[in-house]
C-alpha cells in the first residue's frame, strides 16, 4: 500500500503539531526530511524521540523538531509509522506535510489510518468506531464507554456469539450433506437451546443501546408545565446562573430557550418552553405551539406543578391539578416524565406522590431557593439512563446505532429460526436463517461488512485518524 501522510493534530495554532506517516516508505521519507542535532546519531532507534531540524524538499530547514520511527507490525496501523513533532503554527505544520508529500507520500483520506489498522487486523470495526467516538466523547461517562469498546469488549463478545453459530452451521452442514451417514448432529431441542442462548445474549447487548446513546450523544430534556410554574427558574437553578428571564407576569417566556449542561457527567440539553395554556395573543400562541412540538421530541420531560398556586388541597385532589399537566401526561407516550412539585417554600403537598399520578417518579423542590434541586438532577440522570432493564451499566458493551441495527436484524433471524425449529423445518431450510444471523453478527466487527458500510464508517473520521 502507498505511504500516506496527514496532520494528526487539530487545526489552528498550538504548542505542538504532529505530522504522521504510515506505510513502507515512512522511514525513508523521514530520513530525507530530518537532520539530527546530535553528532552521535547513527539512525533512528525504534520508538525513541530524536531531536533535530526538519528540512523541506530542497534541504532548507523549516523547524526544530522531535522525530520518531515506529516499525510495524506493532503500531496503530500495523505498518511502519513515522511522526514529526514540530511547533504548532499552521504554516509550519502544513509545510512539513507538503514536504512529506513531495518526497513520495500520498495525502491520507478521512479515517485512512484507522482503516489500515482495521484492514491489517490491528482492530475490528467496532474498535475503529470507538476511536472516533472517543475523540468526540462529550462527557466522562461517554469516554468510559468508548474506551471500553476500544479495548475490544464488544467485539470479543460478538465474536464469541458468532463462533457458537458457526459450530451449529458445521453440524447442520454434516447432517444436510451426509443424511445417510451416522454423523454427530444436535437434536432439535439442543439446537434450539444454543440458538436461544445466543439470542438472549444479543438481547442483552441491545438492552444498553439507549443508555449508551444518551451517554455518547446527550439527551434533550424539556421543562414543561403551566404558566408561572417555575420552568425558567428551574432552568437557571440547574445551570447555576441566570440564563432565562424570570418575572411574575404570566406568559413571560414566549419562545423556547435551550442551554447545555452536565448532570454528574451526563451531557444534557435543557429546553425551557412557554407555559401551556389557551391564549388569544398570537405571539404567545406561537410559543405554546412550539412548546408542544418540543415536548413530543424530548428524551425526557420535567413536568412542573405550581405548588404555590395549588397548595396542599390541590396535591391531594383525585384529578390532575391543571390542564397543562393533564395534557402532557396524556400525550407523552413512552417519553419518561419526572413530575416536579415546585415552590415547596410556599406550600408543601399534603399527599405525595399525588394520587392522580401514583406510578410517576416525582420530586419536590423550590427552584427559587435551590431546595432539592440537586436531588432532582440525580433523579433526572437516573431516569435518562433507565432503559427499562433495571440492569447496571454494561461496561461499554452497549452498541452504537450501526451496530445495534445489525444486532436487531440478527436477533430477528434468530427468533425466526427458533420458530422454524419448533415447527419441525428441515435443517437445510434452517441453515438459511442461521447463515444470515452469523453474517449479521459479523457486520458488527466488520468481518462481513460490505464496502459501502466501511466507506461510510471511515468517512466520518478526521483526516489524521
Amino acid at each position: 500500500m502507498p505511504t500516506i501522510a496527514a496532520i494528526a493534530t487539530a487545526p489552528g495554532a498550538g504548542g505542538i503539531g504532529i505530522v504522521r506517516l504510515s506505510g513502507p516508505q515512512a522511514r525513508e521519507i523521514l530520513s530525507r526530511m530530518f537532520r539530527p542535532a546530535s553528532v552521535k546519531f547513527t539512525g533512528f532507534r525504534p520508538w525513541m524521540l530524536h531531536r533535530g531540524r526538519v528540512l523541506d524538499h530542497e534541504g532548507v530547514p523549516l523547524d526544530d523538531v522531535l522525530a520518531v520511527f515506529m516499525p510495524g507490525p506493532r503500531t496503530f496501523t500495523g505498518e511502519d509509522v513515522a511522526e514529526i513533532h514540530c511547533h504548532g503554527g499552521p504554516f509550519i505544520v502544513q509545510a512539513v506535510l507538503e514536504t512529506a508529500l513531495r518526497l513520495g507520500a500520498r495525502a491520507a483520506e478521512r479515517g485512512e489510518f484507522s482503516r489500515r489498522a482495521f484492514v491489517n487486523g490491528r482492530m475490528d470495526l467496532s474498535q475503529a468506531e470507538a476511536v472516533a467516538e472517543l475523540i468526540a466523547a462529550p462527557s466522562r461517562e461517554a469516554l468510559r464507554y468508548s474506551l471500553n469498546r476500544l479495548d475490544g469488549l464488544l467485539g470479543r463478545k460478538v465474536t464469541a456469539l458468532r463462533r457458537q453459530l458457526e459450530g451449529l452451521r458445521v453440524q447442520m452442514s454434516l447432517a444436510v450433506d451426509f443424511p445417510d451417514e451416522e454423523v454427530e448432529c444436535l437434536a432439535p431441542e439442543a439446537f434450539a437451546a444454543v440458538v436461544e442462548e445466543v439470542a438472549a445474549a444479543v438481547r442483552g447487548l441491545l438492552t444498553g443501546q439507549r443508555r449508551a446513546q444518551v451517554m455518547q450523544q446527550g439527551a434533550v430534556v424539556v421543562l414543561a408545565g403551566a404558566v408561572n410554574a417555575g420552568k425558567s427558574s428551574l432552568l437557571n437553578a440547574l445551570l447555576g446562573r441566570n440564563r432565562a428571564l424570570v418575572t411574575d407576569i404570566p406568559g413571560t417566556t414566549r419562545d423556547f430557550l435551550e442551554e447545555s449542561c452536565q448532570l454528574d457527567g451526563l451531557p444534557v440539553r435543557l429546553t425551557d418552553t412557554a407555559g401551556l395554556r389557551e391564549t388569544g395573543e398570537s405571539v404567545e400562541e406561537m410559543g405554546v405551539a412550539l412548546s408542544r412540538q418540543k415536548v413530543r421530541q424530548a428524551d425526557a420531560i420535567l413536568l412542573l406543578v405550581d405548588g404555590g398556586r395549588l397548595g396542599p388541597a390541590g396535591a391531594a385532589a383525585d384529578i390532575c391539578p391543571d390542564e397543562a399537566v393533564r395534557e402532557v401526561l396524556s400525550q407523552c407516550g413512552d417519553i419518561p416524565v419526572l413530575l416536579v412539585w415546585n415552590k415547596v417554600d410556599l406550600a408543601e403537598p399534603a399527599v405525595w406522590p399525588p394520587v392522580w399520578a401514583p406510578d410517576r417518579p416525582c420530586v419536590r423542590i423550590s427552584a427559587s431557593t435551590g431546595h432539592n434541586v440537586d436531588t432532582l438532577a440525580r433523579r433526572l440522570r437516573a431516569l435518562l439512563l433507565d432503559d427499562g432493564s433495571h440492569t447496571p451499566p454494561s461496561d461499554g458493551l452497549a452498541p452504537n446505532a450501526r451496530q445495534s441495527l445489525a444486532l436487531e436484524r440478527a436477533l430477528h433471524e434468530l427468533e425466526a429460526l427458533l420458530a422454524d425449529i419448533a415447527a419441525g423445518s428441515p435443517y437445510d431450510c434452517c441453515s438459511v436463517r442461521l447463515d444470515a444471523a452469523a453474517a449479521l453478527l459479523g457486520e458488527v466487527t466488520g468481518l462481513d461488512s460490505p464496502e459501502e458500510v466501511l466507506n461510510r464508517v471511515f468517512s466520518s473520521f478526521c483526516i489524521g485518524k
